[in-house]
């Protein structure tokens, strides 16, 4: 495993960690049993950071990766989200008095005295412009509930704005081959401010691993199934944002040029980790061979400059009029 820095909270993180989404929930049925031997099997592998929200699974995630902090004796990061819990989800929720209540619950979740890392969890755009929102997060750090606090976005605007804020540590953000538009402003702003750049939906919820096809059916508890329209959040966050068909085009074409030694979701994940401002990715893992396939990216070779432009050849014809300017 090789580690990077994570921005201003100075943890040294696993270039490759864990995403807790699916074992939380929304991804169809995982069993503890699963998840656990998944969390295991990714600390063996030098995995130190963990992401997770109080939402995926109304606290399922959090509860499975304290069983982890409490049974290994590694140095483990997690860093988790709050906001999503707010029904209904709008920007006068966002108080700070609402958000240290998410941050209690979360504390008890995770069986912890302080969090690691906090996130908003992709607010409103409108709560970046709440300086007393972040001035109350301030205050959570000194009163020693959290460490260091970040943001989730969905759109490189928010990132942009939320950096302005000189108490934001790190800013989960989607970044794959499917979604290049970070790379152009955003990288350059958070390399000079000393931000983290926490890489999230690197598969593109599992299209870029290559393994599915028109005939996949997936279970109506996956928001593969139910949000490809945004019907339950940001259509962004399903195939990131991309026509599901226009998104097997593209991944076929993708298929053609991969070298040999690299699976599908190796490459996506090797595409994202040549961008050195990236801190880590977060891909999900399901079970013990899908945390062993992911982490094994790191090992990996380089890709190079050749294939780098082709790779940017098929996001240019395939994908970009269809997500580039709306996120």
């Amino acid at each position: 495993m090789k580690y990077r820095k994570l921005g201003k909270t100075g943890f040294e993180i696993s270039e490759v960690s864990f995403g807790a989404w699916a074992i939380g929930g929304s991804w169809g049925k995982v069993s503890e049993k699963d998840a656990v031997a998944a969390l295991n099997k990714a600390v063996d592998l030098g995995v130190n950071f963990f992401d997770t929200a109080d939402v995926y699974g109304d606290g399922r995630s959090e509860k499975l990766i304290a069983q982890i902090l409490k049974s290994r004796k590694e140095e483990i990061f997690v860093a988790t989200k709050a906001g999503r819990r707010l029904n209904p989800h709008t920007v006068e929720g966002y108080t700070t008095e609402n958000i240290e209540g998410f941050i209690d619950r979360s504390l008890k979740n995770l069986k912890v005295d302080a969090l690691d890392l906090v996130q908003l969890h992709c607010p409103p755009t409108q709560v970046y412009y709440k300086p007393e929102l972040f001035e109350g997060l301030d205050g959570l750090v000194k009163k020693g509930k959290i460490k260091h606090y970040g943001v989730s976005v969905e759109k490189v605007e928010e990132a942009v704005k939320a950096i302005e804020f000189p108490g934001v540590a790190t800013v989960q953000i989607i970044f794959n081959m499917f979604r290049q538009r970070p790379k152009e402003l955003f990288f350059e702003l958070a390399k000079k401010n000393n931000i983290g750049i926490i890489a999230r939906v690197p598969l593109a919820s599992g299209l870029l691993a290559g393994k599915l096809g028109l005939d996949t059916k997936f279970a109506s508890t996956d928001h593969r199934k139910f949000n490809r329209h945004g019907e339950m959040f940001d259509k962004g966050e399903t195939f990131a944002g991309v026509n599901y068909n226009t998104g097997l085009n593209a991944v076929e074409e993708i298929r053609n040029k991969k070298p040999q030694e690299f699976t599908m979701a190796q490459l996506a994940l090797k595409w994202i980790l040549m961008h050195e401002e990236i801190s880590c990715t977060i891909p999900g893992g399901k079970n013990k061979a899908q945390v062993e396939e992911n982490v094994e990216a790191t090992e990996l070779p380089k890709i190079d400059e050749k294939l780098m432009d082709e790779l940017e050849g098929v996001y240019d014809r395939f994908i970009k009029e269809q997500v580039h300017q709306r996120w």
